[in-house]
């Protein structure tokens, strides 16, 4: 009697595995068409080796005039809509891995909304580490910016929450090699100390054309001080080398 409870035992706990496991592929499975439009774009198109790779969620599927905004860096846009870190890290093999680029941008901003789901800044932090540590599996030096998630009206309850998450995400870049922290968070803020609905949609949470100009702004601003500086780093060494 008791090896049939055994075994029975073993029999439901691994069905509960296997089924939990299911479960959470399922809840990726509403991005699923999203990945395979970008599988398919990387079947047809060529990309330039030197590419800026923009990943996240709609913010970067929406930027209309990302390949103007960032001339002259060539640039391969992934952003889907209502990303979270959690179902980016499970896809960064099919996003980031096709694509051996010279830096990549990640904007994701749907983990902490204010909804009874969030997850904490804690877990925000773990499964930026968590992603990282899977592009450092295949690209150990490419530089990686993350930039941080704005305030808007539509989601400014949840701000603190946010606003500490940023700070963990930010601590870890200024500790991690080839790792940076693009702080445009606080640009979208008026002087009242409130989110500025006149760089939003009427939603409050997308950006609109005045938007994107001011973010494009500060994200361009900061890929140039760090690129152009390794790009002349460099041209140094060579020189030093040929010496």
């Amino acid at each position: 009697m008791k090896n049939i409870t055994g075994r029975f035992l073993v029999v439901f706990l691994l069905f509960l595995c296997k089924h939990q496991g299911f479960s959470q592929s399922v809840g990726y499975e509403v991005w699923e068409p999203d990945i395979r439009k970008f599988e398919y774009a990387d079947s047809i198109e060529t990309y330039a080796p030197d590419a800026v790779l923009f990943a996240g969620s709609s913010s970067i599927r929406l930027w209309t005039t990302l390949s103007r905004d960032m001339a002259p860096y060539p640039v391969i846009q992934r952003g889907y809509g209502g990303a979270k870190w959690s179902d980016l890290e499970f896809y960064a093999p099919r996003i980031i891995y096709p694509h051996p680029c010279r830096a990549i941008v990640f904007f994701v901003a749907n983990d902490i909304t204010g909804g009874v789901d969030d997850k904490s800044p804690e877990e925000v932090l773990q499964l930026f580490v968590s992603t990282l540590a899977i592009i450092r599996d295949r690209f150990k030096d490419v530089s990686v910016f993350w930039i941080t998630t704005n305030p808007c009206s539509s989601r400014w309850k949840a701000w603190p929450a946010i606003f500490r998450a940023n700070n963990l995400i930010i601590r870890h870049c200024l500790a991690a090699a080839n790792t940076y922290y693009i702080p445009t968070d606080l640009a979208f803020l008026g002087a009242n100390g409130k989110p500025n609905d006149e760089l939003f949609k009427e939603d409050k949470l997308h950006l609109n054309e005045k938007g994107y100009a001011l973010w494009a702004q500060i994200i361009k601003r900061e890929l140039d001080f760090i690129l152009v500086n390794q790009q002349e780093q460099r041209q140094q060494q060579r020189q030093q080398q040929r010496q």
